[in-house]
Order: C-alpha cells, then structure tokens, then sequence
C-alpha cells in the first residue's frame, strides 16, 4: 500500500507520535508508518519487560540501516496483500529473510543484540496486522507462545493495539474464548494487569462455553480528569472505539448467505493463521457502559455476533437488575456458613466490605441477607462504620441507597449509625477513633487517631463473620509476598498479610481481593474461602448464556420463526429462569468444593497424581497456579493436603481438560443432547428445539456442560482415576457415568442435598454427598 500522507501532515492530524523515531524519515526516508510499526513493537516489548526508549531504538536502527531494512522487509513480506504469494511462498521467504536477520543480531553485543532477537521473535510469531487497511491504529495478532520474553501463562493469541491515541492488548486462550475490555490506568504494565486477570479469567471460564479472555486499553494525552471529568470520558470512551474497531480488523467474520455459512478474511488482512472467527468482549473496570457501543460498531461493520458480541447491553441481560455476580457470590456465602452449621439468611452475623452501595457487586451483595451485621465497609470515597448495627433498620437503609441514582456512603442516614459510627472522607489526614470503633474492628491500643489508609487495614482485618469484597484492589496478600508482587500499588498502604486477615469466612465478588498465595494461607489458617474465579463466576456464565441465546435467536429470524422487532422482549423474557440456571452452577460448584474439603478424598499422593497429569494434559503449570510441590504436599500433615483454593484451581482444570476431549472425541454421540434442552431456557426450548442442531457452538456447550455435571457429582479426581485404572478414554468413562446418573436416581440425590438446610449437621450433609459419589463410581464402572 502506498503511502499518501507526508510525515507532516500524519503528525498534524495525529496519526503518528512525535518522537526521536521520525528521524528515520526526515534523515533516512523510511515511511513513517513502517516506523511506526517499530515504535509499536518496541512498545510491546517494553510490556513484556524490555523497556527501550525511542531514542534508544532510533540509534540502533538507524545504527543498523541494513538491518533495519530486513526487518521491513520481513514485515512487508508477512503481510502486504499485494505480494500475491501463498502461504507456502511466504513461509519460505519469511525465513529466509529471518535467517539474515539472524546472522547480522549475531554480531551486535549488549542491549541492541537483546532488542533485535526480541523484534525477530515478535514479527515472526505474528499472524495478522492491520497495517495495510490504512487504520488510525496499528494492530498486530500474535502467538505469544512463540516470545520467550512473555511471562506464563502464555496465551494462545493475543492482539496487541497501538496509536497515538490508545495503546492496548487483547490475551486469548483458546479459539473459543471470552472476558471482560478494562479501561486500566496501569500505562507502564497494564499487560502485565490483564495477564493476572485473564488467569483468573480462564479458571472462572470453566464454567461456561469459551476459555478464558481479557482486555486492556490505555488511552493516551488524557485530559485532566479533575479539571474536566466529560473531556477524560469524552477520550476514554474514543480510545475504547478505537480499541474495538482495532481487534474486529484481524478477525474474520461469518458470513450466512442462504442458509449456509462462511468464513471471510477482512479485506487486505493476510492470515498467517487458520480460520478465526469467535471473538466475544465484555465490560469490566471503567467500560461498565461501553457494550452499547461495542455492539454499534460490530452492527456497523456486519460481523456475524452483531449485538452479541459486547455482553451487557440494552438488549439482553441487565446485570446490575439481576444482582447476578453478587448472587453467585453469595451462594459461596451461604455454603461456606452452612459448613458452620450457621443460617446466613436467618441468623445474624457481622460483615466488612470493600465497596459502595451504587456498585453492582457491592451493593447487590450487601442486600442479599437480612441477617447481615455490616460494621463497616469503604470504596474509592468514604470510609462507612457502623460499630454495632441494627440488622433490620441498616438492611433498609442499604436498600433505600441502593435505589438512589447514584449513592455514596455520605448519603446514609446518620441518624441510623449507631453510637461512635459515622461517614469518613477518605481525603482527611486523620480519622479519630472512640472505644466503639476500636471494639467493632478490634484495634488494640489507644491511638487516639488513624490515616485512612490504616482505618482500611483495620477494617480488612478486622474480626468478623464475613469479609465480602465488592470492588477493586488486592487488600490481602501472603506473609511471604511483597507489595511488588501483588503489583497493585495503588492499594499498598491499605494491604493486610493473610497472617492478619481475622474474618471466618471470605467471599470475593469483585476480582483478586486477596492474592492466590494470600488465599492459600488464609485457609490453612482456618478461614473458609474459594477464589474469586469461583464466587463471582455468575456475571461471566449469564453472558455467555446471553450470547449463546442471541446466536440462536437470529437463527431463528433467519428462518422466519420470529421477527426481528420480537427479538429484544424474547431475550428479556428469558432473564429469571437464565438467572436460575447460573446460580445453580455457584451451588453446584460450592457443593463440590466443600466435599473435597471436609472429606480430604483427595490425599496427598492422589493430589501429586492430579498435578502431574493435569501438567501433561491440561497445561497446568503447578508453579503459575501456585500449587505445591510433591515435597510440599508429603508435609501437609495437619490437615488436608488442599486447601480450597487449591482445590478450585485443580477443579478449573480438570473441567478445561475433560471439556476439551468430549469435543474433540469423534463420537461425542446424540444421547447428551438432553443438554441442549435444559440449556437453553424451556420456553425457547419447546418450541425451537429443532434449531439447537444448526448452533455453531453446539458441541461445544454439550461438552462444558456434561463435563461440570460429572466432576460437581463425582469429584475432581473421578475422571482421572477411571480413565487410568480402567484404561479406557475420558468419552468412555463420562458415557457410563451419564447413564448411571440418569438411570440410578443420582441426579434427584443430587439436587436433594443441594437443598438440604444450612443447619443441617455438618456430619449428615457429608454423609450424603459422600454416599452419591459412592454410588456415582459404582454405577459407572459397572457400565464400563
């Protein structure tokens, strides 16, 4: 393609960054946009840990003229539509140019031979740019597994976006995949934000349909946020734009014409991969109201999910009316009290909490229970203390807040606080403390006084029933982490070590409250918690309920079933029974994970198993997951050899791998698709079901779906141990547990527990869900 713009005019209407790399223009008359492509790889790498200044890169290159123009025209060569070459041509090209390239790194020392063997791993484990469809931004699809400057765990693709005015990435697991786009305010590692949440991410997604995503963009030149809040929104929402148009450039749309579909390349975009067409976002951290947006500019542009694609919107699923993640995450609540043999819905009992009552996961969560005791709680604003609270009078008065069009702390009646309570800015210097407050969040001493940022301490360890996080920021991390390895420096100085944490119970509704390894220590402490990819999986699993509902129903308009203007009132109608479906996977997962628990099935040496074959077979990597070693494990003699977290992360991958072989198995045959039917809400389900064969993600919710019932029944470590003792595939072991828990009464054993009393004795609920595993394992290898 040929360039038409001058440097001059590129910098005048800010297509380019004004930097020491123009110099390879106006001295060396390399076009500016085949700079900019340097300038934003060396910003890749400078994320992935090698920070190059563009005054450094403009002298290597300019150093290097000869090398420089390999690297063009290694690029060129990849991705220029007008070199009509086929795949094979390129390959061969490509690698002889890179062995050029090569052999002249080899004689430079020192920084440059560093940054140039990192350019040559970047370029040739990209498969697709952006670069020749003459776009604001530059957007470049990559194979991270192919760099080996990027930290595990290591994506399956990744799109990494740059332009004066938004830099971002986009980290995905597999081909079927989704997450949440973050506006992050982390410039200098935002990469390495989203590469911590899209972990999570990826274990949460055992529950639903796609593997794990996330994304993450940075718009740059922001204005002043203090100075003019709708000019900062104004840019963070235009960088968002230029974010989404930039990923839908590099991924191929599908194309129905006359009942029969396609897979289209966009124009003047050369894949150096295969056919890739699923790409599904959703909000998070600063985009809660961007999806409306999000799904305008895929309408716009024809791709095939159209308002599918950006969950969350004005068609489809309100998420905040739904109270949805926080409902999850209180069913981790409920279960974790009823191993007390405590009623959280009837029986009082104290709570802290991180956020606010206008916020989805906080302010749903803090109305879930009218036994709740809330002593105090803090989000970006206001520190709230209510040292001795009134159960019913506060639970009203959340609630008349919550109603609010938008609350904060300072709109609480005081009048409601009781003695020695009040509402803190969290601006003051100092925040005096009384007996009260010293009592309710047990501070010891007589400090007259705290800062807010020890207030937060004081109120994140403080000695109650339940610690509930709603809102960002890593408050607790393990005794033997650094601040710098939480990497969530705005919240340094109100972090607690899990050593500290005195709360009996923890439920993360909001994402990484507390560090893995915090996690882990909590709970050999005694503290009954999960992970946050478990609590508040709800918000993810309705989405892709969401999605998958709206790629049907335009099946359905496709086939003039329906209309179109009926679309929008059928999904609404769908929302309470969707609602139902999704908190029954929170019940059934937290039904799993405190059998495993409480009967310490999983011993040490079966544990050792585990890993080692989820490494092989999975990808786990014990070291990413912060999972004992063997040596670790055989020294676990005071309790069981898991904690919940662990067993969380454990039973995440087991779903993934065992997901992963139903669909790949060649004869994942017709008697799962009772599935179907009891997926897909009943209304749709009665009269449509002659549609569900012709889902594009058919088998892939067959398999998700039949994969969570086996292991929430039977355990994590059933499918392993039947497919090696028996010798026989994971199909096989998964076809005879099926007729077994169709056929022996297992499934209504099943639902029965999960709707036993939360008082009910710790003894007989173990002795139940006990006695159905048994009959699980015996029904199934009977059938094998």
């Amino acid at each position: 393609m040929t360039e038409t713009r001058s440097l001059e005019q590129a910098l005048a209407e800010h297509q380019v960054v004004d930097d020491a790399l123009n110099t390879l223009t106006t001295e060396h008359n390399i076009p500016w946009r085949q700079v900019a492509v340097f300038r934003a790889y060396a910003h890749y790498l400078t994320q992935l840990g090698l920070r190059v200044s563009p005054e450094q890169l403009s002298g290597w290159l300019t150093e290097n003229l000869e090398l420089t123009a390999l690297f063009v025209e290694l690029f060129e060569t990849g991705f220029d539509p007008e070199l009509h070459h086929d795949a094979e041509e390129r390959r061969v090209a490509r690698e002889q140019i890179a062995a050029k390239i090569t052999e002249a790194v080899e004689s430079l020392q020192g920084e440059p031979q560093r940054f140039f063997s990192a350019l040559l791993e970047a370029q040739l484990a990209t498969v697709r740019t952006n670069f020749y469809r003459d776009r604001p931004t530059l957007a470049f699809k990559l194979r991270p597994t192919e760099i080996s400057l990027a930290p595990q765990p290591r994506p399956m693709w990744e799109i990494w976006v740059d332009s004066p005015e938004v830099q971002g990435t986009h980290l995905r697991f597999s081909m079927v995949s989704r997450g949440g786009l973050r506006w992050s305010d982390r410039a200098e590692d935002f990469r390495t934000e989203v590469l911590g949440l899209v972990k999570a991410q990826r274990v949460k997604n055992s529950v639903i349909i796609p593997n794990g995503s996330k994304g993450g963009f940075v718009p740059q030149n922001l204005p002043d946020r203090d100075t003019d809040a709708q000019a900062y929104a104004d840019a963070g929402l235009a960088a968002y734009k230029l974010f989404i148009g930039s990923l839908l450039d590099v991924t191929d749309n599908l194309v129905r014409t006359d009942g029969e579909e396609r897979i289209v390349t966009p124009e003047n975009v050369v894949a150096l991969d295969g056919p890739d067409h699923y790409l599904v976002v959703a909000a998070d951290k600063g985009t809660a109201t961007f999806s409306d947006t999000a799904n305008a500019i895929s309408t716009e542009r024809g791709f095939w999910l159209g308002d599918a694609f950006a969950s969350g919107g004005s068609v489809g699923f309100d998420h905040k009316e739904m109270g949805i993640t926080a409902r999850g995450a209180w069913e981790s609540v409920k279960r974790h009290f009823a191993s007390l043999e405590h009623d959280s819905q009837t029986e009082e009992f104290t709570m802290v909490g991180i956020g606010g009552m206008a916020g989805d996961v906080f302010g749903n969560g803090a109305l879930l229970s009218p036994a709740i005791r809330l002593v105090a709680a803090f989000d970006s604003r206001h520190i709230f203390i209510d040292p001795t609270p009134d159960a019913a009078s506060s639970l009203a008065e959340r609630r008349r807040l919550f109603d609010l069009p938008r609350a904060y702390w300072t709109d609480y009646d005081r009048s409601l606080i009781s003695a020695g309570g009040g509402v803190f800015s969290r601006r003051d210097e100092a925040i005096e403390l009384n007996d009260q407050i010293r009592s309710a969040l047990g501070i010891e001493g007589n400090a007259a006084s705290m800062t807010p940022a020890e207030l937060i301490r004081a109120i994140v360890a403080a000695p109650v029933d339940l610690l509930y996080t709603g809102g960002t920021g890593t408050y607790v991390r393990a005794s033997a982490e650094t601040d710098e390895d939480v990497a969530d420096h705005t919240n340094d100085a109100m972090r607690i070590t899990a050593q500290e944490l005195r709360a009996r119970i923890v439920s993360e509704g909001g994402n990484l409250g507390l560090t893995q390894r915090a996690r882990i220590e909590a709970a050999r402490r005694g503290v009954l918690l999960n992970t946050d990819a478990v609590d508040n999986s709800a918000g993810v699993e309705t989405s892709d309920h969401e999605v998958n509902l709206k790629i049907l129903i335009d099946r359905l308009i496709d086939a003039g079933e329906i209309s179109t203007d009926d679309r929008a009132a059928m999904i609404e109608a769908q929302v309470d029974e969707v609602g139902q479906q999704v908190l029954q996977s929170n019940i059934h997962q937290n039904m799993l994970l405190q059998a495993e628990r409480m009967t310490g099935r999983t011993d040490a040496a079966e544990a050792e198993q585990l890993i080692e074959f989820l490494a092989e077979h999975a990808g786990l990597d014990r070291d990413v997951e912060f999972l004992p070693t063997a040596e670790e494990l055989a020294q676990r003699t005071d309790g069981p050899a898991l904690t919940a977290p662990e067993l969380a992360v454990l039973a995440a991958y087991v779903k993934l791998w065992l997901t992963q072989e139903l669909i790949d198995a060649d004869s994942f045959d017709e008697r799962f698709d009772v599935v179907l039917r009891e997926y897909f809400p009943s209304a749709i389900a009665e009269k449509f079901e002659g549609y569900f064969a012709q889902h594009p993600l058919r088998r892939e919710i067959l398999a998700t779906r039949v994969a969570n019932t086996v292991v929430d029944l039977a355990g994590i470590t059933f499918v392993r141990r039947m497919v090696t003792s028996r010798q026989v595939s994971a199909l096989a072991v998964v076809s005879a547990f099926w007729d077994s828990y169709r056929e022996d009464g297992l499934r209504e054993e099943f639902e029965e527990i999960a709707q036993l009393s939360p008082t009910t004795s710790v003894d007989e609920w173990l002795q139940r869900i006990t006695d159905v595993q048994r009959r699980s394992e015996q029904g199934t290898g009977r059938r094998l």
